[in-house]
């Protein structure tokens, strides 16, 4: 009773001959004379016909046998009869007349249904995770995860790209998202850090002379976990010497090609590129969705001195006055109105003003206070007709980009103007090097401390950081962003500038990356890479919602697991050979 095929390899082509197969009883159906079968392995699912007349011990064991036991089953492979083909089945021309049936194993009542579209509880789910991961699309997902990954591996070996693993326990970094520490046995009072990515090994490779790197690796970060975070996810990690921001762009497209292909999807290169203050502009986003228009428009050179105040205070405030039209939604209800509206103020605006427009008169609380030369700038700015409504933002520059972003994909849901199976690339660069946090009160990196500014903007380091681009790009797709990388530094002079500039000290450079700056004593060539989040990008592929659906053991949002308890305590004893004690509250 040894598998000779899996179910899906069972097809017309087979008829006549004598298989056994070995899986789970997905359903048995008792037609009295007859019980039918439907036999589930990871590729899919088989009819099997029991009859007395073909074998009364088969017959006699499908009487007893239930869902989700595990059975094999030997038979000869045969058309089903005229009428009960099933075209939702990849075996649904064939059936097997069972003459051997044997039980490996009998299965409780699952605490769900082993099927497709399965409304349960995401946390029921994740405590039966081996239960879920039999359902037929989460098998699927896991082997496109598989076949990605493969593609990956085969496609960047070919190009003469090495991959090399890099540690797990490693040195605390002090920029970007928390830590996971792990305190060391050995070394009393000492931590090693959980690599949020591979960065810093990637270009010690680079200075070693690998010239081409790339590794699927695991990263852990301890943040705020949302549908497209994990505490810990996987990164395909790729670094170049001797290259420039091109020869990633065409590396990545013709990569991307090749993946979605495997998926049977096929895509355009070159893909959009467009400057972050553009992206930001237009769409309120650094990772705009592409896939509709709704673009925000500057009104702030025509309100400036506007008598609505909100509007002109924002613009003497150093802010922006800009707005959305979204068409064909005058007919919508006060009350709709007002829900946009609050959605703003949640998002950080103190408020939203908007303007209907009908064939006759413009309908708005704000409209008394514009005068007729502002209303038709207004109306000119935006292709503004009758029928459309115009929604606006007055406040800081970052604040009116979140705000209006975030309306824009709201009405875009609400519209239904993003098309689910259109892919859309586009290109993010010219990012800001850095950025200033008020909480900390200083400069903190955009991407991270190790990428190049623009060789043109190097004197303005020290002057007007904030003026600085970073050879930065991302790579977007419908709007999330599934891929990042940089050009980096890779001159000592330059990188402790860059330290100094997000207000760490030579000494405390010297501590964490001191082993770094004195490698770029010794012939570093000029490097660059990107990385893709492998869960966000099988996200995608697969039309999920959310990562946890394409990763076999996924954490819950609040970083747990509930099949084995993680995170758990551990013994007195475990802590005092960590030299710990836990701190009561």
């Amino acid at each position: 009773m040894k598998r000779t095929h899996y179910a899906t390899q069972i097809g017309t082509s087979q008829v006549g001959q004598e298989v056994v197969l070995n899986g789970w009883v997905n359903t048995r159906r008792d037609h009295g004379g007859l019980i039918f079968i439907d036999l589930r392995d990871r590729s899919g699912i088989i009819q099997a016909v029991c009859s007395p007349e073909v074998d009364r011990d088969a017959f006699a064991v499908a009487e007893q046998i239930r869902p989700e036991h595990v059975a094999a089953i030997r038979g000869t492979v045969q058309k089903r009869p005229k009428d009960t083909e099933n075209p939702n089945l990849k075996t649904g021309l064939v059936e097997i007349s069972v003459s051997a049936l044997l039980v490996f194993n009998k299965a409780k009542t699952p605490p769900f249904y082993i099927e497709n579209n399965l409304d349960v509880d995401e946390n029921l789910r994740l405590k039966y995770r081996y239960l879920d991961l039999r359902r037929p699309e989460m098998m699927d997902n896991l082997m496109l995860r598989h076949r990605i990954v493969k593609t990956i591996r085969d496609f960047l070996d070919a190009r003469g790209f090495i991959e090399v693993e890099t540690p797990i326990l490693t040195s605390s970094t002090p920029e970007g998202a928390r830590d996971y520490l792990v305190p060391s046995r050995v070394h009393p009072g000492r931590f090693y850090g959980l690599p949020q990515s591979p960065q810093i090994f990637k270009q010690m490779l680079m200075v070693a002379g690998l010239d081409k790197y790339f590794q699927i690796a695991r990263c852990f970060r301890d943040e705020d976990l949302r549908a497209d975070r994990q505490p810990e996810f996987t990164q395909l990690d790729m670094e170049m010497s001797f290259i420039d921001e091109e020869d990633i762009f065409t590396l990545v497209e013709e990569m991307m090609v090749l993946l979605f292909a495997a998926t049977g999807r096929e895509i355009k290169t070159p893909f959009p590129r467009i400057r972050y203050d553009e992206a930001m502009a237009k769409y309120g986003s650094d990772a705009p969705d592409l896939r509709f228009g709704l673009e925000i428009v500057d009104l702030t050179a025509i309100l400036h001195n506007s008598q609505f105040k909100v509007f002109s205070q924002a613009v003497q405030n150093g802010g922006v006055v800009r707005a959305i039209n979204a068409r064909g939604c005058a007919s919508w209800t006060r009350r709709e109105i007002d829900e946009m509206g609050k959605l703003a103020v949640d998002s950080g605006a103190k408020g939203m003003a908007w303007i209907v427009c009908t064939e006759n008169e413009l309908k708005s609380p704000i409209t008394k206070f514009l005068t007729q030369v502002e209303i038709d700038g207004i109306m000119q700015a935006l292709d503004a007709k009758p029928g459309d409504l115009l929604l606006f933002g007055a406040d800081s520059t970052a604040v009116v980009n979140r705000v209006m972003g975030f309306l824009r994909l709201e009405l875009a849901r609400r519209l239904g103007l993003a098309d689910p199976q259109e892919l859309n690339f586009t290109w993010v660069y010219d990012f800001p090097l850095l950025e200033y946090d008020d909480e900390e009160q200083r400069y903190v990196a955009v991407h991270h401390m190790f990428t190049a500014p623009r060789p043109e903007d190097i004197e303005l380091l020290e002057s007007e950081p904030l003026k600085v681009k970073a050879r930065a790009y991302d790579l977007v797709l419908n709007g999330t962003e599934i891929g990042g990388g940089s050009i980096r530094i890779h001159r000592r002079d330059l990188q402790e500038m860059m330290f100094e500039q997000v207000g760490m000290s030579m000494d405390e450079a010297a501590e964490k990356f001191g082993y770094m700056l004195e490698a770029f004593e010794y012939g570093t060539p000029p490097h660059g890479g990107i990385a893709f989040g492998i869960d966000r990008l099988l996200m995608i592929m697969a039309g999920r919602q959310s990562i946890r659906d394409v990763i076999a053991f996924p954490k819950t949002q609040s970083a747990a697991c509930p099949l084995t308890g993680a995170p758990s305590q551990v013994s007195s004893q475990q802590l005092r050979e960590l030299s710990l004690k836990i701190k009561e509250k």
